[in-house]
């Protein structure tokens, strides 16, 4: 979830899950993923922010803060994501953490784990945040610090969930997903039972920021579904929530896989997975940086306002780019015809990245539609 990355990753997966809601019909706010800091004590590979370890100007300081929860407050009850860079670098955190919770927001946090300390994780729990994410991107301290270009990032990773579970914080696992680590996956998973996550979110890697450099790291669509086909199967086999983010193909997949089983999709038998849909970008969630631009998504870098020169309520209901994004209509090529638009509807931000128009067809997706346009 830091963009979560994420959290990490990712902007991002996000700790709570995503709720539901049909996207498209009244667009009820359900995720707000807030950059509290660009600083961050990593050097992550798929970083979209291309965070670093020094101050950044111009910082939303504690008061803009505070503005901002009331401002989202005024649209609805989101979850809130406390995410980055690495969220525990500031100092006020706690602050926020406890205003967003004292007013009815539901606070979590993605902090990349290495910064956790007995003090600071009872802090979390007394100032009202519910769940965490940590990344974990390889089931080894070789990989995952590979992965994340500090060595010892994984020991203080673990070290970090330890004392989140010493204060009954609860945890989830977050795992970007590219060829280097795609064969780890079911190890990170198992990893992900033995430490005790509520859940294991996987992010498949939208090629922005840092992640441009790695992009070749991608993995194909015949890999892309396998793998979220592999990640359906798990779901008899673990007592873990399991979120695929960043892979709306999975919400075309699972309604695929349920058909052939003779199922129907509810939220008896897939739980929040039957009533979420894929990309929530600008219809279910947006993204605020640590300077107050608003995005429809971390990783889709178009700016659709500014907080601080304009209210989020304004920004919410008549961002031109956020109408667009709402109207599944617009959506072109193969994406618009697809019969899986409404529980799908292609990674926007991928689809930018590929064409420089967030409105194409996603570029990762190997289905061909059954009807025309």
């Amino acid at each position: 979830m830091k963009h979560g990355h994420p959290p990490h990753g990712h902007p991002g997966g996000h700790p709570g899950g995503h709720p539901g809601g049909e996207a498209g019909k009244n667009n009820t706010i359900r995720l707000v993923a807030w950059e509290t800091t660009r600083r961050c004590n990593l050097a992550c590979k798929h970083c979209r922010a291309v965070s670093e370890d020094h101050p950044y100007d111009n910082e939303l300081d504690t008061e803009a803060a505070y503005r901002l929860m009331d401002q989202i407050r005024e649209v609805g009850t989101p979850i809130i994501i406390l995410t980055g860079g690495e969220p525990l670098l500031r100092e006020d955190i706690f602050d926020i953490a406890a205003y967003g919770t004292k007013i009815g927001l539901r606070m979590v946090m993605s902090p990349n784990g290495t910064k956790i300390t007995p003090e600071n994780a009872q802090k979390m729990v007394d100032s009202g945040i519910k769940r965490i994410s940590i990344s974990l991107d390889g089931s080894t301290a070789e990989s995952h610090d590979d992965f994340r270009g500090v060595p010892g990032a994984f020991k203080h990773a673990l070290q970090g969930i330890e004392m989140a579970k010493a204060v009954g914080l609860e945890f989830q696992i977050n795992t970007t997903i590219t060829k280097t680590n795609l064969e780890e996956i079911p190890k990170i998973l198992a990893l992900a039972e033995k430490l005790g996550a509520v859940a294991h979110h996987i992010f498949l890697l939208v090629p922005t920021g840092r992640g441009k450099y790695i992009a070749d790291s991608a993995i194909d669509t015949e890999e892309y579904e396998k793998t979220l086909n592999w990640f359906y199967d798990q779901r008899e086999k673990t007592s873990l929530q399991l979120k695929a983010t960043c892979a709306p193909h999975y919400y075309r997949i699972l309604r695929q896989r349920a058909h052939e089983e003779g199922k129907k999709v509810t939220f008896d038998s897939h739980g929040l997975d039957a009533v979420s849909r894929g990309c929530l970008a600008g219809t279910g969630f947006c993204f605020v940086s640590h300077v107050g631009r608003v995005q429809t998504c971390g990783f889709l870098d178009v700016n659709c306002g500014d907080i601080t020169q304009q209210s989020f309520k304004e920004v919410w209901e008549n961002s031109p780019v956020f109408k667009e994004m709402r109207d599944f209509s617009l959506l072109e090529g193969k994406c618009g015809p697809c019969e899986y638009t409404r529980v799908c509807g292609g990674c926007r931000a991928r689809a930018y990245e590929a064409t420089g128009n967030y409105l194409g067809e996603e570029p990762l997706c190997s289905y061909q539609p059954k009807r025309k346009k």
